[in-house]
């Protein structure tokens, strides 16, 4: 059974940082992409970044460009979304997703988890 479980979400300054962490139960980082994806109060869910399983390449959505960065640990079956000079525009609902499609894409993710807050507020 996939599990997958978000921690790190926090209000935080605009300006500021934080890392998220997603812990994987049951799945093989090396044949699944992972990717972390948010949703705002009626926003869509859109595609933040994502790490590809077979060689580790990595996308962004254009807005996280420079001030994100996604890792992965395979040691700790754990996927990090470090997030700098965040703003108020990062504000929402951050979910890890897995899937063995090569895109970052909500709509092709197999497994998701519960979600973790992130606020960017003065």
């Amino acid at each position: 059974q996939v599990q997958l479980r978000e921690s790190g979400g926090a209000v935080v300054q605009p300006g500021g940082s934080l890392r998220l962490s997603c812990v994987a139960h049951g799945i093989n980082f090396d044949y699944n992409t992972v990717g972390w994806f948010r949703q705002a109060p009626e926003k869509e869910r859109e595609g933040v970044s994502c790490i590809m399983g077979n060689d580790q390449s990595t996308h962004y959505v254009d807005s996280a460009k420079g001030r994100f960065t996604i890792s992965r640990d395979d040691a700790k079956n754990t996927v990090y979304l470090q997030m700098n000079d965040l703003k108020r525009d990062d504000s929402a609902v951050y979910y890890c997703a897995a899937g063995a499609s090569t895109l970052c894409d909500p709509s092709v993710m197999s497994y998701w988890g519960k979600g973790a807050l992130v606020t960017v507020s003065s």
